[in-house]
Order: C-alpha cells, then structure tokens, then sequence
C-alpha cells in the first residue's frame, strides 16, 4: 500500500468514527412519566391520508371503522367536530368499541354583519346557493338524533370556536345551545379557546359545563412550560366559575411544523408534553380531551402545522411509545445512512495522489458534512407530509439543491488542495526543461477582425521582437471591408519581411474557426508548432524560447499560457474585470494542470501541428473553437502543460455590457462543448483519464451548473414569494434554505481564501473581482438556458481598445437583473418585517404568526440570493459615473491630504491604477 494511501484510508477512518460519535452523543433520549391507563378521550377525525377534513367528502363507514379498532385500545372515549357526511356513524360504532362519544354540532356563520342578511352557500349535492343557516339547523338535528339514540354519547358540542371566529354572536350561540339542552338529556355545551370563556359570561351561563382549548403552541409557550401553563389556565376557569364542571376540550402539540416564537413543534417534545400532562390531568382529576387521533395530511387551514397533531401518524402508526425512554424513531436510520454517505463521497481520496493529513481531514469533514444534512433532507421527506406547496420545495430540493452538493464539494477539494496541499508540481516552470537540442519551427497565426489598425501593429512588433530564431507569423485580416483597416496593416507586414504573412480574406465562414482554418492553409509546411494569440495580445520575447522546449517530449500536444491585460488602468471597473480573470487563471487552471486536464483558450497557446491535424483541425460547429480543440487533443490522448507566467498583454472589454457578452460566449460555447462532447466520457470512448473527466465534468457543473441553478433557483424563490405571503402554501423548510445559505459561505470562503493564496492582488481589487464575478451569474444562467432554446449562435466579437462602441449611447446594460435583484432584496425585507412586527400578517392562514424561523431563513436566503443581481445593477449604475475614473479618487486623496491635520478624516482606501 502507498504512503498516500494509507493516510487517506487513516483519515477515512477516523473522521467517520468522529462523526458517529457525534450522532450517538446528540441522540435525543427524553423521559416522562408512562401512561398505564388509557386517554380520557381523542378528537376522531376519520379521514384517509388522502381525504381533506375541510371539504365536505362523506366519510365511509369502513374508514371509520378501521380507525375506530386503531384508538379503542387506546382511549376511553372520542370526541366529533360535525355530525354530518358520514361523521353521524362515528358515535354508534364507537359503542361497539365500549367507547364514549362527546357528539359535535359544527357551526358557520349565518347573518352578514354589516348587512343583517342571511348568507348563502352553495349545497355540494344539489349546487344551489341555500342558506348557511340550513347546514346549521341539519348539523344540530343531527346531533340530537345520535343523542338519543346513543347510550354512550356523554355529551353534545354545538359549535366550535364560533365566537372566536366571531361567526355568531353571544345571544345567538347561547340561543341555539338551549335549544338543544331542551331536547336531549345529556350536557350540552360549546368548545372555545380558554381565554374567550372569560370573555363570554352569556354564553358559559348558557352551558352544562365549560369545555375549554388549551393549546399552549398558539400562545408561543415553549415546550418545558406547556403542562404548567396548561393548569394554570385550568385554574384561572375554575375561579372564574366556581360551581361549574371545567373539561379541557382540546389539548396537545405538535410534532412538526413551523414555531410560534418560542414554541418549535417536534415528535419527542410532542411525546414528553402529553405523557407528562396526563399524568397531571389524572393526578387531578381533570377531564380532558387530546387533540387529536391521527395526523391529517391534508389539513391546510393551520398552515404546515396542522398536519402533525395526531398521536397517531397518517399510517394509523402510534408516533411514539407511552411508556418507557422517548426517542425519535427514525434518528438511528438517519444516523446510518448519513455514515454510510459519508463513506461513500469520502472514498474517492483513496485514489488521490499526495494527500496530505490536513487535507485529509478537510475533505473528510466536508464530506461527512454533507452526507448529514443529505441524510436528514430524506429523514425530512419520511417524516413529512409532502402535499400542495410541499412538492414544489421537493422539486426544487432533487433538481437544484443536489447540484449544488457537487459544486460545494468540488470547491472544498480545491481550497483544502491550495491552502493545505502539498503545492503545483507540473507547473512549466516547474518542469526545468533542459537546453533544446533543436529549434521547431513555430507559425503563429493571429487572426482579426474589424481590429484598429494601431493595435494590431503593436501586436505584429511585439512578435518581431521574439527571441526564437524559427517561427513565422500569418496575420489573417477577415470580414473587414474598410481599407483603412487592412492596408496599413498589409503595409507594416511587407515591411517586416517574409516571416510576416498577411492575408487579407473576405466572406470568411465559420467565424474565428474559419479564419484560423485559412491561416493553417498558408502555414509553413515544415512547421510543427502552432501559436495562436488574439490580435490585441503583445506578448513578450521569451515566450517561445521557454515554452517551445516543452515539446521535446513526442507526447505533449499543446502547452497554454495565461491571458493577462495591459489596461487595468483605464478604470476601477477594468481593474475589477482584470482581477476576476485573475482568479481562473491563477487557481482554477493550476490546480486543473496538475491532473493535466487545463482548458484551453485561444490565445496564448501553442499546439503541435500534429495533434491539432488528429483532432480535426479548428471547428466551427462551436463558438469556442479553442476550448473544444484542446479537449478533442485531451481525448486523443496527448499532454498539455500550463504555466502562471504571463507571457503575453491583452485588452480588457470595453464596458461592462461588453464584459457580458464575452463571458455569455464563453458559457454558450460551453454548453455546445458538453452537447458535442459528453459520449467521448463514457467508458472507453476516448484516452481521457478519470481524474481529466472529473475535472471536466465537475468544472462544468461548478461553474455552468452552479451559476445556472443559482440564477434559476433565486427567480424561483422569488417566484414562491407570493404563495407564502398571500396563500397557505407552506415555506421551504430550512433543510432546504440553510444550504443556499452554507454555499454561500463556502463560496465566499473559497473565494477569499484563494485569492490570498495565489493570486498577487490586494484586498481591494479581490473585492472588485468577487462583484465582478458574481455580476455575471445571470448571463451564464441565460446562456445555459440559450443552449437548450438554440442551436447556433452567432459568434459575438468581444468590444476592445474603444473601438466599436466610441461615442455611442449606451442603454443601461443591467436591467434584468436590477429588476430581479430588487424585487428579491425588497421580498426578503418585506418578509422579514412581516414576520417579526405585531400587526403584520404573513398569510391568510397564519392569523397572527410571528418569528416563524423558516421565514426568516427563507427571508435571508432571497436577499443572499439577490447578491449577484444587485452586483450587475450596482456595476451598471457605477460604470458611467465620476467614481469610475482614477482621477476622481486620486484627486480625492489629494483633497485629505491637502487638509489641516485636526480637520482630517481617515481617507478612502487607495485604489490601485
């Protein structure tokens, strides 16, 4: 076994023993008192996972009796919240389960308030408009009739919650409660919230007894105060009524669903709250009802929480054990799986080269980490009920969230391999090639288009100046109508000699392809070598004589250089777009070289003719020619080499718009390169090793796939936003909220830590770069989205040297995306304030929600998500401004200094030019 190998599969091993000891030690074990006896009674909502309470779909006597032999060992007694639609059946079956009925009469509103007259509703049978009043008056019938005819119904409900929802008024609840107190011979009564008892003399004077909610979760109490606030809630009715029989009609929690302040539904609180408050209720004699048998899948109208009171789950399962240690069910399951995914990503260290322990250990613990929270995002799904709104978080869940794990721990494995890794070892300079033993003729071919004359003439002398004694160089002008732009080009190769080819072709098809086709046409034909620079690059004279000697090895196929820019200091906004270059070339192409799988860009580079004659020439079947004849040379079998040195000066784009649409190209031609290319990654369908196909496929998805997903997934969210802010649709659960936010980090981590790393920049161009960078997520969103809705593009020249856009009026190149960054950073205050200021509602649902946790995630999540939108509009607006020039910040400077020392202020950090 190698070295690396064997400290890989060490760490391996003691990085999944730390993180099962981590799950044993956070295992959830509570205790409470056990029941010996059965609940005094249950809310019996027979209804199937399927079947929604608030319709009006009978219920089928075979459901009912189903769920009633499920309860009967269980509880003395149910209680009904209606007595139509099949729920009339309920009390007779449960006799003959030797079970007590408390028989419900469900109520709704019958008189307009402001108008005084009757309100309609429309029968589900017949379709017509009748009064509510007539459901009403068939509700209380009946429950009367099961009364009589029932020896086990104890008592008869009419109406609940009605004054809390204000639907009758006191005169005319306690009307209707002695008009059935006059026809029955059990106790009649109503069910009410606690706190409204006090409120309503009238109507507790009207009834048998008090039958009292006391749902502590709607109060905000916390778990560890539930049962003592319940008693005391008790008590405070019993004082109020002395001499009148208390019932607790409603009591429980539940087990999942969002908080209410301090109250956080969860199964083992769920567990301990009743084990412990009937204890208490059966050590004092209190009379109680739990609410309620089973969960309720369906149930919308409390928002998600509604679904999880039931001591029963959905699958007519007992949620947790009524006597002995409270645990949660499926915490070991979730536990294993999370190990064993955490072994699973962790593996692929075994087959890397080198791996230090720190390293080790930063790649295990990310891995782990996110086999945890992948591990609990299915334990969520198991334990959830995904209805409505909820198969919309679920999509988004499998199709974005799961992208986003490779993306995060693709970047990990970089930042562990730069700031902890044992360093670049196949870097050029690196390799100390030794003196070569003869000199191949390179051609260097530029090709131009529509290109000032002046700055191509710069690039032609930089090339005259070269110190390698056998190279040719063919200027190929195409497309380029205007003499002026060609002849004085003609005219300074004429009289540089024949090394200098020039070709002036017209109509040329196939783009930059086509053109560097035909300079290939003219190339030398003892020529070995083929350099390729853009026609605004000036490069140095040592690049040939320290790059060409690379070759000496018959196996390498192409050696590439970095692209860097001589006009950073034109502006902050060119310095920022220079620094974000920066970052690829210095990071990304040096980690990739190690595994010899760099992306190859057109210019800069140098390719053995042979190779590029294998792989098929230059193609125009994408608009990133240069990317996709290297990798076709990488399939082929052939090395390529890199090197940070900067052998070569560029120009930047001109603005901010021409900045965009280069790096749209470069995203499009990509998306074109996986559509051409991803049959040649399939077992033995090209020399690429692993290692070169993870780089590619992991590359792609970190950068196509992670922006892309990140543009489509903050437009979705804002899409969801009216769904939480107006409907009852529920918010993404933080298992799916807090990885946006980790990434982010992660991101941020990544980037910064890099940055310091490799690249020689200072802390403020490092910020320049990273809103450079970010700023351009929505185009590479767009241009993802383009390779799926078009074929062909048009190649889009990149605007360089003030040429094309001189003088022209510029419209505001970040409408889109200030629009959506906006409307995100605006949705997430909007959410954030609703749901922590009294007064404010979040939906129509939530009544008087407030501090909902999930809410707020979500609400930090959008305006996380508006970051790279609000980069583009701040770029968009700062691009045009006095601030974009040197000369302002210098003049600026020159002003606090210019200042008496007691006047002055610490000054604005410089920015470099």
């Amino acid at each position: 076994m190698r070295p690396g190998l064997a400290a890989a599969a060490a760490v391996i091993a003691v990085v999944t023993s730390l993180h099962a000891a981590m799950w044993i030690s956070m295992r959830p074990e509570e205790s409470a008192p056990s029941m010996t006896g059965r609940f005094h009674s249950l809310s019996f909502a027979p209804f199937a996972r399927d079947m929604s309470p608030e319709g009006d779909a009978p219920t089928t006597e075979a459901q009912i009796r189903s769920d009633m032999k499920v309860v009967a060992p269980y509880t003395r007694g149910v209680r009904t919240y209606s007595s139509i639609n099949g729920k009339e059946l309920i009390a007779p079956i449960a006799g003959e389960q030797g079970l007590r009925a408390t028989v419900g009469a469900w109520l709704n509103k019958e008189t307009d308030s402001k108008t005084g007259e009757p309100v309609l509703a429309r029968d589900k049978k017949t379709g017509e408009m009748v009064p509510v009043r007539d459901g009403n008056d068939r509700e209380i019938e009946n429950a009367v009739k099961i009364a009589r005819e029932n020896r086990n119904v104890e008592a008869v409900v009419v109406g609940n919650e009605t004054m809390l929802r204000g639907d009758m008024t006191d005169a005319e609840l306690a009307e209707k409660i002695r008009r059935v107190k006059r026809q029955v011979n059990v106790p009649v009564t109503t069910g009410e919230i606690w706190n409204t008892w006090l409120e309503h003399p009238e109507v507790a004077s009207a009834v048998d007894f008090i039958y009292a909610h006391i749902l502590p979760y709607w109060e905000d109490v916390p778990a560890d105060r539930v049962v003592d606030y319940t008693i005391n809630a008790y008590n405070k009715l019993r004082a109020a009524y002395p001499g009148k029989r208390i019932v607790i009609g409603e009591f429980g929690w539940p087990s999942h669903g969002f908080n209410r302040g301090s109250a956080v539904p969860d199964p083992i609180d769920q567990a301990k709250i009743i084990r412990t408050f009937v204890a208490r209720a059966d050590a004092l004699g209190i009379d109680y009802n739990i609410i309620e048998a089973f969960d309720l899948p369906k149930k919308q109208n409390e928002g998600s929480v509604g679904q999880y009171w039931g001591v029963f789950n959905a699958d007519r399962e007992l949620k947790f054990p009524l006597t002995g240690p409270i645990v949660e069910r499926t915490y070991n399951q979730t536990a294993v799986l999370a190990l064993l995914l955490g072994v699973l990503f962790t593996l692929p260290m075994l087959r890397m080269r080198d791996v230090t322990l720190t390293q080790g250990f930063v790649l295990a613990g990310a891995a782990n980490g996110v086999a945890a929270w992948l591990a609990m995002v299915v334990d969520y799904w198991l334990n959830h009920y995904v209805t409505g709104g909820d198969y919309f978080t679920l999509f988004l869940s499998v199709v974005m969230l799961v992208p986003l794990v490779f993306v995060l721990l693709y970047r990990i494995e970089e930042l562990a391999a730069v700031a902890f890794g044992s360093g670049p070892r196949r870097l050029v300079e690196s390799q100390k090639p030794g003196t070569p033993s003869r000199f191949p003729k390179v051609s260097i071919h530029v090709p131009a288009y529509r290109e000032p004359p002046e700055m191509l003439i710069q690039t032609i002398d930089a090339l005259a100046r070269l110190e390698y004694p056998n190279f040719e160089a063919v200027i190929i002008v195409n497309n380029t109508p205007d003499p002026a732009m060609v002849e004085p080009v003609r005219e300074h190769c004429a009289l540089l000699g024949d090394r200098f080819k020039f070709i002036n072709a017209e109509k040329v098809a196939g783009f930059k392809a086509g053109a560097l086709r035909i300079a290939l046409d003219a190339t030398a034909p003892d020529a070995e070598i083929i350099g390729v620079i853009d026609a605004d690059y000036v490069v140095t004279p040592d690049w040939l004589k320290d790059l060409v000697p690379m070759f000496e090895d018959p196996t390498v196929g192409l050696v590439q250089a970095p692209q860097d820019h001589r006009d950073a200091d034109r502006s902050p906004l060119h310095e920022a777009m220079n620094a974000e270059y920066a970052g690829f070339f210095d990071i990304g192409m040096v980690q990739r070289n190690e595994d010899d799988a760099i992306v190859v860009h057109g210019t800069m580079c140098l390719i053995r003719r042979a190779a590029m004659m294998e792989a098929g020439n230059w193609s125009s079947d994408t608009i990133c020619e240069d990317t996709d004849l290297g990798l076709t040379i990488a399939e082929n079998g052939w090395k390529t080499h890199y090197t940070r040195k900067r052998y070569g000066y560029g120009l930047l784009p001109d603005s901010f718009e021409a900045f965009k649409k280069q790096r749209h190209r470069w995203a499009y031609g990509g998306f074109q390169i996986i559509k051409k290319h991803w049959r040649r990654f399939l077992p033995n369908n090209s020399r690429l090793t692993n290692a070169q196909k993870r780089h590619f496929v992991l590359g792609w998805i970190s950068w196509l796939g992670s922006e892309s997903v990140g543009g489509f997934m903050a437009i979705a969210s804002l899409l969801f936003v009216p769904f939480v802010a107006l409907f009852s649709i529920s918010v993404p659960a933080h298992v799916l909220t807090l990885p946006i936010l980790i990434t982010f980090l992660v991101y941020l981590l990544h980037f910064v830590s890099l940055y310091r790393l490799r690249v020689e920049t200072s802390p403020l161009r490092m910020m320049g770069a990273a809103i450079a960078a970010s700023a351009v997520q929505f185009t590479v969103a767009k241009a993802v989205l383009d390779g799926f809705r078009y074929k062909d593009l048009a190649f889009a020249r990149t605007a360089k040297g003030n040429n094309w856009l001189a003088g022209a009026a510029r419209s505001f190149p970040a409408l889109p995306e200030a629009t959506i960054g906006g409307l995100l950073v605006l949705a997430g205050v909007y959410l954030l304030i609703a749901n922590n200021m009294p007064g404010i509602t979040i939906s129509k649902s939530s009544n008087d929600w407030q501090h909902i946790r999930e809410i707020n995630l979500y609400a930090i999540a959008l305006m996380v998500q508006s970051i790279p939108f609000v980069a583009a509009a701040a770029i968009g607006v700062f691009e045009n401004t006095r601030y974009n020039d040197f000369a302002f910040w210098h003049a600026l400077r020159a002003r606090v200094a210019a200042l008496p020392r007691r006047l002055r202020v610490t000054p604005p950090p410089a920015v470099a030019d």
